[in-house]
């Protein structure tokens, strides 16, 4: 009887083990998955003052919105929380649509080499961010699968994991790909 209750103690020890392991690889996997976002989003940070100036120097009736999309440039970049970062984000996609909307107006502008340079990496850029989003939210999915499904989600509520937030666009207008025509 007594190695009975061994044999039943070690498999339950075994277990949690196991359990709390993929926990952390979990864990590890959803911060690797936030630096590729990460780096996507300084790329995109880093080209946006370049695509407004070459915009700016075309538009001097577009000020305000040259304004907004650096200031919220700038706030994003200090925001570590995953909701604030997504809303400011999407925020960020809506003005740049809003910029390529303005470029239209602009025939020299959507002929310039340099624009149209910028705007193939941005392009770029937003579909690398797509890419580091995707695998992003599956880690975060699978982590919160293991935080909620019996029976680990006993050793999640022992050792104090958290379901993880998703990092998505808030807006339905920004789940579609915006049309630029040049």
């Amino acid at each position: 009887m007594i190695i009975i209750t061994l044999i039943i103690a070690a498999i339950v020890i075994l277990w949690c083990l196991i359990t709390y392991n993929l926990f952390i690889r979990d864990g590890n996997l959803i911060k690797e998955a936030w630096s590729g976002i990460d780096v996507q989003l300084k790329r995109r940070y880093n080209l946006i003052p370049n695509l407004v100036e070459t915009v700016k120097a075309y538009s001097k009736h577009e000020r305000d919105l040259f304004t907004q999309i650096t200031e919220t440039r700038n706030r994003s970049a200090d925001i570590k929380n995953m909701k604030d970062k997504s809303a400011v984000e999407t925020d960020i996609s809506g003005m740049l649509n809003n910029l390529f909307a303005v470029v239209e107006n602009y025939p020299d502008l959507k002929a310039n080499v340099n624009y149209l340079d910028l705007q193939k990496q941005l392009t770029d850029i937003e579909d690398q961010l797509q890419y580091a989003r995707r695998y992003y939210n599956g880690t975060v999915r699978n982590f919160n699968i293991r935080v909620e499904s019996f029976p680990g989600n006993i050793i999640a509520a022992v050792f104090k994991f958290k379901q993880k937030d998703f990092f998505e666009i808030i807006s339905s207008t920004e789940r579609t790909t915006p049309e630029v025509k040049l």
